[in-house]
């Protein structure tokens, strides 16, 4: 035997890996499934075709021909690949357009891109604060959000999830002297619930402290015209939240995150935020295909109401059926979560679903508390009301044969 197999690491990669073997063998393993074709709201996997419940193309624009067209057009113009860095030699035309386009959808300064979304949140948080800081976050906050806090070595203090009453507990207990920053997700994206943007934006001025805003799942979604979580609240303040952040993967067809604020935060960041400075640079094509996505998102509202009324109609299906749905209060966000409790329940719930014609995955613990293991099904625009009935009678009969509903 290899000295290093005693190794604790060694042990800790042993036990994964046994439990992804167990997983493939029996069949219930759900990850990394390999897509040969999207269309229509379908995805085909292993030669099957089976209804797509678990994308976040919430506005249906990944074959949109304008976003298809602009992405081309960059391609012949600036090629594939970028020079080097934003900071260096990497940022094109296309770049400055996007960063204008991204400022005037949020109605801030200016704005700022990175290359992913994790990106984002890791480089942002990270350049705000430090060791003499506190960073102030909901519990149900994303990985990406928590993992920046570490890296930035503040302090990390966690509020009860959406409990404005433990908040403004936090927010009192942090030193006076120290830099605050409190962070919040729009939309969980696990729960499917929205942030009380109105009170954590007065919590946060009263104690002094910046706001940050994560709207990976709310850009798009949210608001009558898919403006955000400030339009959804009727929030017209331009410096009611400091630090704007979001995603060019989800409702917006491309790849990427971005930050929005004054010309005093985005000038900071683009100095300090060291995974912006160290990161290649996006390609043309995506960013041109961002910049589409916003632009279609005012040209063709018809989205974003038809994304809302699927929503709807899904939810209140799912509740007929028995279905406990933790959002049926706001019935808009088309993250849908049904509690399966187990992690064994949860993957024979998906493979069932699959085997039933329908795509969705398990959320497993620790990515949920242990005991509320899940299936998260992803509403988009495109999806006919045919075609979630389909999905809503799938998963009632699934539901009662796997005990998550009574049979």
């Amino acid at each position: 035997m290899s000295p290093n197999q005693s190794n604790p690491i060694f042990v800790r990669m042993e036990q994964i890996n046994e439990r992804i073997r167990a997983g493939k063998e029996s069949g219930v393993y759900p990850y990394m499934q390999v897509a040969e074709k999207i269309s229509g709201g379908y995805v085909t996997i292993e030669g099957r075709q089976l209804l797509q419940l678990s994308s976040y193309a919430y506005l249906d624009l990944l074959n949109h021909p304008k976003v298809r067209q602009a992405a081309q057009s960059a391609l012949a113009e600036f090629g594939m690949g970028t020079q080097g860095a934003r900071f260096l030699s990497g940022t094109t035309r296309l770049h400055i357009e996007l960063e204008e386009t991204i400022a005037r959808f949020k109605k801030t300064d200016e704005a700022m891109i990175f290359p992913s979304g994790y990106a984002t949140n890791l480089g942002t948080i990270s350049a705000l604060v430090g060791r003499n800081d506190v960073v102030i976050c909901d519990k149900l906050n994303h990985a990406s959000i928590m993992d920046g806090c570490a890296l930035s070595r503040a302090k990390l203090v966690r509020f009860e999830h959406n409990d404005m009453e433990d908040l403004e507990k936090k927010l009192a207990e942090a030193p006076k002297k120290s830099g605050k920053l409190v962070v919040v997700d729009a939309v969980f994206s696990m729960e499917g619930d929205i942030v009380n943007l109105p009170e954590v934006i007065r919590l946060s001025r009263k104690y002094d402290a910046l706001l940050m805003v994560d709207e990976a799942h709310s850009t798009g979604v949210l608001g009558e015209t898919g403006h955000g979580v400030e339009e959804y609240f009727g929030i017209e303040d331009p410096e009611a939240i400091d630090i704007r952040m979001g995603t060019l993967s989800k409702a917006i067809s491309s790849l990427g995150g971005y930050i929005a604020g004054s010309s005093k935060i985005i000038t900071y960041l683009k100095h300090t935020a060291r995974s912006f400075i160290f990161s290649a640079a996006l390609p043309p094509p995506l960013i041109a295909a961002a910049k589409a996505s916003f632009e279609v998102i005012g040209e063709e509202p018809e989205r974003v109401k038809k994304l809302r009324e699927n929503t709807r109609y899904f939810i209140l299906g799912l509740a007929k059926c028995g279905f406990p749905s933790l959002n049926i209060q706001t019935p808009i966000i088309p993250i849908i979560p049904i509690i399966t409790g187990d992690d064994e329940r949860a993957l024979i719930m998906a493979k069932a679903l699959k085997d039933a014609g329908v795509f969705v995955l398990p959320v497993l613990s620790p990515a949920v508390p242990a005991g509320s293991s899940r299936i998260r099904a992803n509403i988009t625009s495109g999806h006919s009301f045919d075609q979630i009935d389909f999905a809503i009678h799938a998963f009632e009969k699934v539901a009662k044969n796997v005990g998550v509903l009574p049979g």
